[in-house]
């Protein structure tokens, strides 16, 4: 395991349990013949049963975990998306389904709002992998909304046919991404091997014909590393085949593909979080830390598209809530009430500031067969930046 004095030291416990997973990765990777793929690495450590981030019972949002989403800083944040929800229901289906719940907390502010707008869905559908979030989820909904807890359902898979509102709140930022290096007119693809027991990176050429022909697409200097995400386009596929009526949002920090693969992101974009702070070795503690790449949206939309989805809009964070009314609803607290709306005023503040996580964060809309109009794209569209 590599030292990096500047992080937190985990517990003993803690410790033991990444080296539990270091172990079933090492195995993997003699199983494959001394070599994975980083999307392979990746999806080990964040999803093998009972050992990955995601599947493992650390706590994770909030300020005592590893990093803060928007459900978790503000409920204005889950408020808002739920006024859009409310219309794509009205235009479709009154259906909820949302992927990779984290902590819950997007449900019970969402819920919570379109109770008080009147427009309850008939059932909302969480699809979590982890049982440990979904106890969470669980939980913490049975707390705070016992009187709607019915209406929630927990899944271990796609529906094969659903109708009303997808919503999935950094999901995409989270799936594995295979590593690409381009150097000397050649693509290779950068992968995961063992040097005395400990994770190295090895390149490898790409055996994967759909890794090589996204590869063979991406115009870059030479030299350049960065990241594709095939199991994106797979998750897209999947609820394009499953969607019969109705709208998905995606929110999540990424870009356009020209800023994407912009000469100057030479090494791409993988980010690992652990206790608040960000780095970028994947081979630290896995089990413990979150790994991370930006979402490439030209990607998502070309895909949907292929896919039979229409792209109904593309824009940042900041615009979405604010065309779907997030400044009303603060306005639903008193200023003179300084106990709580100093405290939203500030949230409203990260959510939408362009310095915080109001640009980076962007929201796109894919729909089928829906004859309605998205508010939170009214104004502020980035679709010609795809």
């Amino acid at each position: 395991m590599p030292n990096h004095p500047t992080l937190p030291a985990p517990s003993l416990a803690a410790a033991q349990h990444s080296a539990q997973l270091c172990e079933t990765i090492r195995r993997d990777i003699t199983a494959n013949g001394g070599w994975i793929s980083f999307a392979r690495y990746m999806e080990l450590a964040l999803y093998a049963p009972r050992l990955g981030y995601y599947t493992a019972g650390a706590l994770k949002f909030g300020e005592a975990g590893d990093f803060i989403t928007a459900p978790e800083l503000s409920p204005l944040f889950g408020r808002t998306v739920a006024r859009q929800v409310s219309e794509i229901m009205a235009h479709s289906e009154s259906h909820i389904l949302e992927l990779g719940a984290g902590s819950g907390k997007l449900a019970v502010d969402m819920l919570t709002e379109l109770e008080q707008l009147g427009s309850l869905p008939d059932s909302y559908s969480i699809l979590e992998i982890s049982a440990d979030l979904r106890e969470r989820q669980q939980t913490l909904i049975r707390e705070r909304l016992p009187h709607l807890f019915n209406r929630v359902h927990w899944l271990d898979a796609l529906p094969e046919k659903f109708s009303g509102a997808i919503i999935a709140n950094e999901v995409l930022d989270a799936l594995p991404v295979h590593l690409v290096h381009w150097q000397d007119s050649a693509i290779t693809e950068r992968g995961v091997a063992l040097s005395d027991s400990n994770f190295v990176w090895q390149e490898r050429a790409i055996s994967d014909l759909n890794l090589l022909e996204a590869a063979q697409k991406i115009i870059v200097p030479d030299g350049y590393v960065s990241e594709i995400c095939l199991a994106a386009r797979g998750l897209i596929n999947s609820l394009a085949q499953c969607l019969e009526q109705g709208a998905m949002l995606f929110i999540d920090y990424g870009l356009g593909a020209r800023e994407f693969y912009h000469p100057q992101r030479n090494n791409g974009t993988l980010m690992c979080h652990y206790r608040h702070h960000a780095h970028d070795d994947p081979f630290f503690l896995p089990g413990l830390q979150d790994i991370t790449a930006h979402v490439n949206f030209t990607d998502i939309a070309e895909c949907g598209i292929d896919a039979g989805l229409e792209l109904m809009g593309y824009t940042s964070q900041a615009f979405f809530l604010i065309n779907c009314g997030i400044t009303e609803l603060l306005k639903d607290t008193s200023p003179e009430n300084l106990r709580d709306y100093f405290p939203l005023s500030g949230q409203l503040q990260k959510l939408t500031s362009p310095a915080e996580m109001g640009e980076l964060f962007k929201v796109i809309a894919l729909g089928k067969n829906f004859n309605g109009t998205l508010s939170g794209f009214a104004r502020g569209g980035l679709s010609r930046l795809l």
